[in-house]
């Protein structure tokens, strides 16, 4: 497990984070299509925190995309970088969840984060945000719609339906599951939003959620236990 500190000059207030997000989302690269759904690895990166000890677990679980079996985990924890403010929950993780992708001693390939990309109020979610810092393929897979609208999907999975702020498409609403809820997914970086469906669709073979985000999940929260300990 690393062990993470707080970026020096990292944003510590909401001005100067709402000015980086303005700095960067202009990086987002929205013209390539991504690595192929079902080919070389495929990672899930997830957090788990502790606000009363102001801690922060972050953890990246790399599958192959084939087989979805494991291939490499690692995790880190640090203290919380940034305040609680919706729509700049990327600066709480970011330096976390980079650690954990750095202390992986494979490549990563697709990193599928549990949140929005282009799906959010300023269109630089966490996944955005993450693909620029890292320049890896990245999309988001959220388990709400935030705040746009989406009319729902038929009930077969794999149905879509766009996920709307005004008339532009910032996302898809995506049944994974027969007559069960949607996820909703966008774009982060450098993959498009029918390859990032794609990429869903094949990591959601028996759950709702993608297996990377279920496995991320179970492994950051068993970080924060330990460190808790």
């Amino acid at each position: 497990m690393t062990t993470v500190r707080v970026p020096a000059g990292w944003p510590a207030t909401e001005e100067a984070a709402l000015a980086v997000q303005d700095e960067l989302r202009g990086r987002v690269v929205l013209d390539e299509p991504g690595p192929a759904a079902g080919a070389g690895h495929v990672t899930g990166v997830d957090v788990a925190y502790d606000d009363e000890r102001d801690l922060v677990a972050a953890a990246a679980v790399v599958l192959d995309a084939a087989t979805l079996e494991p291939v490499a985990e690692a995790t880190a924890v640090g203290r919380v970088s940034f305040p609680y403010v919706p729509g700049l929950l990327a600066f709480r993780e970011i330096p976390t969840v980079r650690a954990a992708l750095d202390a992986l001693p494979c490549p990563p390939g697709l990193v599928v984060c549990d949140g929005y990309g282009l799906a959010h109020p300023r269109r630089f979610g966490l996944a955005s945000h993450l693909g620029v810092l890292t320049g890896l393929p990245t999309i988001g897979v959220a388990k709400n719609p935030f705040a746009f609208a989406y009319d729902d999907p038929h009930a077969p999975r794999g149905s879509q339906a766009p996920l709307l702020a005004g008339t532009e498409e910032v996302g898809r609403a995506l049944r994974t599951r027969d007559g069960v809820k949607p996820v909703f997914v966008s774009v982060g970086h450098r993959v498009s939003l029918d390859n990032a469906c794609a990429h869903t669709l094949a990591l959601t073979p028996e759950y709702r959620l993608p297996e990377t985000t279920r496995r991320a999940d179970a492994l950051c929260r068993r970080a924060l236990r330990e460190a808790q300990a």
